[in-house]
């Protein structure tokens, strides 16, 4: 057979690169006809779900794997072995984020950042970040297993403490001063990084440069219904949501339940059940996937036989569009204060927290549906309702997201399922979209 001479010296380099693959890696042309390895990646994600288990439990009973707990520790130490099994170094930064390396062709190139989380809610399900991360090691070994060296470095990344946005967080130098002193799981931050093998001493060290990887890829369950309504297999993420939280309180006069006659009466919880109406009512007005949520809710003196007098309460707000939150946002509060002079309460609706958009980068949303499609898997462009590290990692570098469904529309709980044969389909994509940026 005769081969190119631009053929010919990728093999060369390929040999200085790892000594023990062959000559010629597979070429790029020919991406598609190998993949990962669905069985294993399926016995990866049952193993892995043994750390958190119920007592007594299966599969099906979900996981309580919340950070710096005995069971997160354990799925870091079974995650870093499997890394081990593919060919890679685990080393574990100062945050407890956990990283394995690959070696590229050009190391004048930037690396290509991929990964999820393992860490998971009390009783929360076995597909959440579990999908991502134990199918990124699936494709590290994949590629080692095929004798592919790519052009760019790969680097993927197991995040820790998703759930309270604290590992990517930290990368991307936006942890919140004081975090240190928080507690997760009844463990303050600095004893559970020490736990996991990270060091508050050093946790400025963790943070990654702007612009030092050419791009971060992410692959999670969609934690909604929409792709399995649709019955498409792949979805491409546009962007994860903005995010405007509102604390709201009501004042009205706690009175005698009895004796105080309903014309005169000043019922906080009554303004507030009306507010809770004018949310739903004010974000289901016009087309769009914006949601509103009330989802805390204090009534004071919280009594049978007492008026309510006070009445606290929260407002979220998610769109990609903050332009549109912050809209749907003015247009509650004056409702309030309408329902306020009709009620004989003091409203006061105060916004506490802002989450910019991450929009992901438009060519990877296309490198991903091209990479679908060269394995004959329809996509659908839709947002994310959910954070994820990828929002953080955005901040730094172009973003994309790779969405498998979720039966139900089912996620944070045991009955949390994605099918077997979408997280390989997740998986392939992934290792698809990797190889076609690699290439370009």
């Amino acid at each position: 057979m005769l081969i190119s001479r631009r053929e010919l010296l990728y093999g060369v380099a390929t040999s200085y690169v790892n000594s023990a693959m062959p000559a010629l890696s597979v070429p790029q042309e020919t991406k598609s006809s190998f993949g990962i390895n669905a069985a294993r990646l399926r016995r990866r994600l049952e193993d892995l779900s043994v750390h958190g288990r119920p007592a007594g439990g299966t599969f099906a009973d979900g996981v309580s794997r919340v950070t710096y707990s005995d069971a997160d520790a354990g799925g870091r130490k079974y995650a870093m072995q499997a890394m081990s099994e593919a060919g890679l170094k685990p080393r574990i930064d100062p945050a407890g984020n956990i990283f394995g390396a690959r070696a590229g062709l050009d190391g004048s190139l930037l690396r290509i950042l991929f990964g999820s989380h393992i860490d998971s809610v009390p009783n929360g399900g076995n597909f959440d970040g579990d999908v991502g991360s134990m199918s990124a090691i699936e494709v590290m070994q994949t590629l080692e297993e095929n004798h592919v060296v790519t052009r760019h470095p790969l680097e993927m990344a197991i995040w820790s403490n998703e759930e309270n946005e604290v590992g990517s967080a930290a990368a991307a130098g936006g942890l919140q001063e004081g975090a240190l002193k928080r507690v997760y799981n009844g463990i303050p931050m600095e004893e559970g990084l020490r736990r996991i093998g990270g060091d508050p001493a050093r946790l400025a060290e963790a943070r990654i440069a702007q612009h030092s990887f050419c791009c971060y890829l992410e692959l999670h369950i969609e934690q909604g219904g929409m792709l399995e309504k649709a019955k498409i297999p792949i979805g491409v993420v546009e962007g994860i949501v903005s995010i405007d939280e509102y604390d709201v309180e009501i004042r009205g006069f706690a009175n005698h339940a009895g004796t105080t006659p309903m014309p005169e009466r000043r019922n906080a919880l009554l303004a507030a059940a009306k507010l809770i109406e004018v949310v739903q009512e004010v974000v289901t007005r016009e087309p769009g996937r914006q949601v509103g949520t009330v989802g805390q809710l204090q009534v004071f003196p919280n009594a049978h036989n007492v008026v309510p007098g006070l009445v606290k309460h929260s407002i979220e707000l998610r769109d990609l569009s903050a332009e549109k939150i912050a809209r749907l946002g003015d247009e509650i509060q004056k409702r309030a204060q309408e329902i306020a002079r009709g009620t004989g309460t003091e409203i006061q609706m105060k916004r506490v927290d802002h989450d910019p958009p991450a929009i992901a980068d438009p060519e990877i949303q296309s490198t991903i549906e091209q990479a679908a499609a060269s394995l004959g898997l329809k996509t659908m462009r839709l947002p994310s309702g959910a954070g994820h590290d990828a929002q953080w990692m955005a901040r730094l570098a172009p973003m994309g997201m790779i969405f498998v469904p979720s039966a139900g529309g089912i996620s944070h709980s045991p009955k949390e399922l994605t099918a077997w044969q979408d997280c390989a389909n997740g998986a392939n994509v992934l290792l698809q979209t990797i190889l076609s940026v690699d290439r370009r």
